[in-house]
């Protein structure tokens, strides 16, 4: 059971047994209100034959007493079960979702965008705090305290029964009925509202570039009819749903129409008592009350579905997982036959059978034109993707052996899209490593060239750092980030285009610093510049998914067409406009 509710609603075990417990103390807290129609029921009674007796006084005394501390203790319970609870189950879910994502390949990543994740975590997560703290408990409480009150009712007086709980079903299956149709309005609710985040993110991102072309006006239009859609689809939403359970509330109320006129007659026949009557509009009227509340958590929880299922789609999704960790016996890379699509089995490949040895220390540099798959070749290394075919081997051991952690601990990667992020400079290289000193951070900035313009800052290393770098230069950002990657201290160091921002001395002195200072480290550098990688060991040439060529710069000018026009167009071209 617990694993099916873990499932069904995406919870935690013991957010699972939590809402169990929900569900108990909502049935507690129905039928204990409950007890004073009972206790009415006694007083009437006695009323009714002549007056309450001064000896039962007391009786009555100690039954509100204990109805009211009942109705206290089971509300108390019930509000412990549920709201403390779900408040701590949504920090779980928030942070296994985060956590799980964490482990997903990139592909995953390329198939949703980052309003899309952003929504599930928070607002979806959110919505279900709601859910579970109001709908589910609520509405499971209502249906067993119903049915237990309903056997009850049944054993008094079968024909009353009948009369006042054939609506239930009735009113239950309207509402259940409208699920496909709640379910089609709610996933297209979710699709405008996903598309006017998306607009508002890329308004936000791209207004530069909207207002150096003058296009505010046009751009906000369309972000207006993409607002405009999601309040129409909130309307229909809210129409849908009132349409169904305003339906099922009014069938309710032909209950206590049926139990007044069901009474009626059976009072004229003569079997029926008035205090039974009595007894039985008293607890109908209590009956129909939390279930008009219980058809709304029904409609609510059906609504849920879609953010449920936006969950499970990240939970379920397949992550990346190994046990073996690296030893310190060389870490030697070796592409066997590999081929790789970023649509997975029956896509178009990006690399195709690619075959590459890389020696523990050695400087590679890949050079290819733009498609030529040079950053899916490096990303494989630290298992951003995991190769459609064929294997990726560090230290000898395919990469989809190792413990995800213990292989990125080895692996630096500097990125095309250099980010920074919020903090000072000392919180942003320290990313690399949290217990570095400050003489650390200073040291691997000087081997970055990024200690020289950080000191000219008027806090130094405690500048603050805007969310995503912006209030420094494309060429700073870069340094900073390589001088991250250095903190970490690692045995495979992959450079993307990292260095493209900065001038041709200032990358000289960053590769003069590598031979210098890491010499043991494997350094893979992809350039778009003959002479950021031209000193290396090795030079690999791509083109289009496919190894062009092998082998240092004087080598490859002999025997590679591709290598040699880029080197002239470069290198000579260079010198001829000199």
């Amino acid at each position: 059971m617990i694993k099916k509710l873990q499932k069904k609603y995406a919870l935690s075990e013991q957010g699972a047994k939590d809402l169990i417990k929900g569900c108990l103390a909502c049935v507690l807290q129905n039928l204990s209100f409950m007890f004073p129609v009972g206790l009415l029921y006694y007083l009437v009674s006695d009323l009714m034959n002549g007056g309450v007796p001064g000896g039962k006084i007391p009786f009555y005394v100690a039954g509100c007493v204990v109805c009211i501390g009942l109705i206290l203790l089971t509300t108390f319970f019930q509000y412990n079960a549920t709201y403390f609870a779900t408040y701590k189950e949504s920090g779980i879910r928030r942070i296994t979702l985060a956590e799980h994502l964490r482990k997903i390949p990139l592909s995953f990543f390329g198939k949703k965008d980052l309003a899309d994740l952003t929504s599930t975590i928070m607002a979806d997560c959110t919505f279900l705090e709601q859910s579970f703290s109001h709908f589910i408990p609520e509405l499971a409480g209502s249906i067993i305290s119903t049915i237990l009150i309903s056997i009850g009712l049944l054993f008094t007086d079968w024909r009353m029964a009948l009369a006042a709980l054939w609506v239930l079903p009735v009113a239950f299956a309207i509402v259940g009925f409208s699920a496909k149709i709640q379910e089609n309005l709610n996933q297209k609710a979710m699709d405008v509202k996903m598309a006017c985040a998306d607009g508002i993110q890329e308004c936000i991102e791209t207004v530069r570039d909207l207002k150096a072309n003058n296009a505010e006006q046009a751009y906000l239009k369309g972000l207006e009819k993409k607002i405009r859609a999601v309040e129409h689809r909130s309307i229909l939403n809210e129409f849908g749903l009132a349409v169904f359970v305003v339906s099922a509330s009014l069938v309710l109320k032909l209950g206590i129409a049926t139990v007044a006129l069901v009474g009626v007659v059976l009072l004229m026949q003569g079997s029926l008592s008035v205090l039974t009557f009595f007894m039985f509009l008293l607890v109908v009227s209590r009956l129909y009350d939390p279930l008009q509340g219980a058809l709304q958590n029904l409609a609510a929880v059906i609504s849920t579905r879609t953010n449920i299922a936006r969950m499970n789609e990240i939970l379920d999704h397949p992550i990346q997982q190994g046990s073996d960790r690296l030893s310190n016996q060389g870490y030697d890379i070796v592409f066997d036959h590999v081929s790789f699509s970023y649509a997975g089995e029956g896509g178009n490949l990006s690399l195709k059978d690619v075959n590459l040895h890389i020696k523990s220390g050695q400087t590679v540099g890949i050079i290819g034109g733009t498609g030529s798959a040079k950053s899916t070749l490096v990303q494989l290394i630290p298992r951003l993707y995991d190769v459609t075919e064929g294997s990726v081997k560090v230290s000898g051991i395919d990469v989809r052996k190792y413990n995800l952690e213990a292989l990125r601990d080895q692996v630096s990667m500097v990125l095309q899209k250099n980010v920074l992020f919020s903090g000072t400079i000392y919180d942003n290289i320290r990313w690399g490593n949290e217990n570095a000193t400050d003489e650390e951070v200073q040291n691997v900035c000087k081997l970055a060239q990024a200690d020289g313009f950080v000191r000219e800052f008027p806090d130094g290393y405690n500048t603050q750092i805007v969310q995503g770098g912006n209030n420094v230069s494309g060429g700073q950002k870069q340094r900073l980030c390589i001088a991250r990657a250095l903190l970490k201290k690692p045995k495979i160091l992959i450079l993307d285009d990292s260095t493209s921002a900065v001038d041709t001395k200032t990358d000289a002195l960053i590769r003069k610093a590598f031979r210098e200072e890491i010499p043991n480290t494997t350094k893979i550098i992809i350039a778009q510049r003959v002479s950021s990688i031209e000193d290396a060991d090795l030079i690999i040439v791509l083109e289009n998914g496919e190894i062009s060529g092998i082998g240092t710069s004087e080598e490859l000018l002999k025997t590679n067409a591709i290598y040699r026009e880029v080197y002239e167009s470069q290198v000579k071209g260079g010198e001829d406009h000199e």
